[in-house]
């Protein structure tokens, strides 16, 4: 569908009724996103087996209670696999609560850092105190993306607005994530925290953000490694006087956009990462077919190097569709690269013949479309009508070094 909406500032304090804040001192941060009114949430956490205690807390949390308030983050531990842990997440949440004065059920989560390191309460409180001063502040949203940032070489964040009778509707999220991302969150280290002041049902809302979270967050791979903290959280107040209603595909439709937006923001983000690709498969037999596919390219380390060296080695690409289990047959599929800026496109394989050869035209347009900052792989197999798009980056000689000194 057409672009129901126009982009705008604040994150997420674009809503109404949202405030945010946050800080963080070298090492360590704290995010705090505050919600004046009373508001509904969902989230989507990972599915790793070894889990982080916020993680096990929040779930407990939005699965007792219907009224929420709060989000509260610490970057620099991830408080998981460490003995008090969940007394450390609860003393978290409590400190948040005391200084909002709110009850502590109404107190989501998060945290992101170093597995198996004992939670620096005192750090980690002090951080949280920091944030509350100013809560109201202009450059909050920006403070606050900050604050949960570990690798990460910039803050994430975006907002939409959109009209449904006369009124205004926002959606605002900000998000961190460099390195350890290939979330597979159920109905996502990889954070990202959303703001909305439309009126929607608590159901509503988690079918909404479930759906959202498989177009995006969950097409996104830097290294393919799962975290055990990935967290994505919506609040929604409804301040707006809209209600969900009467708007349900717009607002599906602007809250996958937000999501997307995000999750390619820190793939583009990949620790030490110069690209962006985006590999979309046309033509697939089953929804399912289209995202294996689809992600199967986006995780080849070989086709991650190739992209990094800007060269366009097309074997690696037909290789990583090959083994994804998606069904084809590779007599009659295509291979396309395009710049995403220029939308300049050269024609690699076409109906499962050779195209792109050593001296052709298509080689060298190829070789030239490699060397931007966004790269577009195409794939149509055409076996059915489904299709997906999967996110992903290039890997260099930084991935290797900013993860071989992470904890020293």
């Amino acid at each position: 569908m057409a672009e129901n909406f126009v982009v705008v500032d604040g994150g997420v304090v674009a809503p109404k009724g949202f405030k945010a804040n946050g800080h963080k001192d070298r090492k360590y941060g704290a995010a705090l996103i505050y919600s004046e009114a009373d508001a509904v949430a969902a989230g989507v956490f990972t599915t790793n087996k070894v889990y982080a205690h916020p993680v096990a807390l929040s779930k407990d949390t939005l699965v007792n209670n219907n009224v929420f308030r709060a989000i509260v983050a610490n970057s620099g531990n991830a408080n998981c696999f460490t003995k008090g842990g969940m007394e450390d997440a609860e003393l978290l949440v409590k400190k948040a609560a005391e200084l909002l004065k709110i009850p502590e059920n109404q107190v989501l989560s998060a945290s992101t850092g170093v597995i198996g390191r004992k939670m620096p309460m005192d750090i980690i409180s002090l951080e949280v105190e920091r944030a509350f001063e100013n809560i109201t502040m202009e450059s909050s949203n920006e403070n606050a993306s900050k604050a949960i940032m570990t690798t990460d070489a910039f803050p994430k964040t975006v907002a939409v607005e959109f009209e449904v009778n006369g009124k205004s509707v926002r959606i605002g999220g900000i998000a961190k994530g460099a390195g350890m991302i290939a979330p597979n969150m159920l109905h996502a280290t990889m954070l990202g925290f959303i703001t909305t002041d439309i009126e929607i049902s608590k159901e509503d809302l988690t079918n909404s953000l479930q759906k959202a979270t498989d177009e995006s967050f969950n097409n996104a791979v830097v290294d393919g490694d799962m975290s055990t903290n990935d967290t994505v959280y919506v609040l929604a107040n409804a301040q707006s006087g809209v209600k969900y209603t009467d708007c349900k595909e717009e607002f599906d439709h602007a809250l996958t956009y937000v999501s997307k937006e995000l999750a390619k923001m820190i793939v583009s983000d990949g620790e030490g990462a110069k690209k962006l690709i985006e590999a979309t498969v046309f033509g697939a037999e089953t929804k399912e077919d289209a995202k294996k596919a689809s992600m199967s390219i986006v995780r080849s380390l070989l086709l991650k190097t190739a992209v990094f060296g800007a060269d366009p080695n097309w074997g690696r690409i037909a290789a990583a569709v090959g083994y994804s289990g998606a069904e084809m047959d590779m007599n009659n599929f295509d291979i396309i690269i395009s710049d995403i800026s220029s939308e300049k496109q050269a024609i690699l394989v076409k109906a499962g013949e050779q195209i792109a050869d050593c001296g052709t035209p298509e080689l060298k347009l190829a070789e030239e479309i490699m060397k931007e900052d966004k790269i577009k792989i195409i794939v149509d197999l055409k076996m059915g009508s489904f299709e997906n798009t999967a996110f992903g980056c290039d890997l260099g000689y930084d991935y290797v070094k900013i993860n071989s000194e992470y904890t020293t």
